[in-house]
């Protein structure tokens, strides 16, 4: 019994002594690690709090939102014709003169037509001179001194003759509003008639026009008496 207990003690003492000074290293050990470092007095050990802070993370672009669509164009200004009048022959060129500030040009126009007049604003003839044309040529010059140059001395025969017309109109509110501005400008013996006739008259004509050229016009229109402002027909 004891020489089975010494061989195996041998044998124990021969297998360490193998394992510890003979058997191969093993292949994923590393025998001398200190001796494979590099600048090992380079290394040292950093607490947490020593570290370098990190870079701050870079923002994510924000998306922009797309822009608004534009609004809507504004509608063209729509252009109107309109016209002026009605004139006699005799005044059409005093209303163009009034135009020429507008600087209208090829846009103005005339439009010639012959109108109903039902009343009239006349000096009657002197049926009591002895020259009835002398008494009427007296008459239009006392009218020029009194500023009025509207008047036209009727010469067709008739009861008519030789009186001075101050204008034909349309209505009878028309002519009293003749004949008040007449009595302003010291005309006292003009009076207000019927008078049936066919007169020629001319209407000027505005085309291309806006909303600012229409207000200028009707300050126009105003400033003469018994015309009117409309759109063209």
């Amino acid at each position: 019994m004891r020489t089975a207990f010494l061989v195996l003690l041998l044998a124990n003492l021969g297998f360490f002594a193998w394992w510890r000074y003979g058997s191969p290293p093993d292949a994923g050990a590393d025998p001398a690690p200190l001796t494979r470092q590099i600048d090992p007095e380079k290394l040292r050990i950093v607490a947490p709090k020593d570290l370098p802070p990190s870079a701050p993370a870079k923002p994510v672009a924000a998306v922009k939102p797309e822009p608004p669509p534009p609004p809507p164009a504004s509608p063209p200004v729509a252009l109107k014709c309109m016209e002026w009048g009605s004139f006699t022959i005799a005044d059409a060129p005093r209303a163009e003169k009034a135009l020429e500030p507008l600087s209208l040009g090829a846009r103005l126009a005339r439009r010639r037509t012959e109108e109903a007049a039902g009343w009239w604003v006349f000096i009657p003839p002197q049926a009591r001179a002895a020259n009835a044309r002398q008494a009427a040529l007296k008459k239009a010059a006392e009218l020029r001194a009194l500023g009025v140059e509207d008047y036209f001395i009727v010469q067709e025969e008739g009861q008519h003759r030789w009186a001075l017309s101050l204008g034909v109109f349309r209505t009878e509110d028309a002519a009293r509003a003749r004949l008040a501005v007449l009595r302003t400008q010291g005309v006292r013996s003009a009076v207000l008639g019927a008078r049936e006739t066919v007169v020629p008259k001319v209407w000027l004509q505005v085309r291309g026009v806006d909303p600012a050229l229409e207000a200028k016009l009707k300050d126009l229109a105003v400033q003469i008496e018994s015309t009117e402002l409309r759109t063209c027909p």
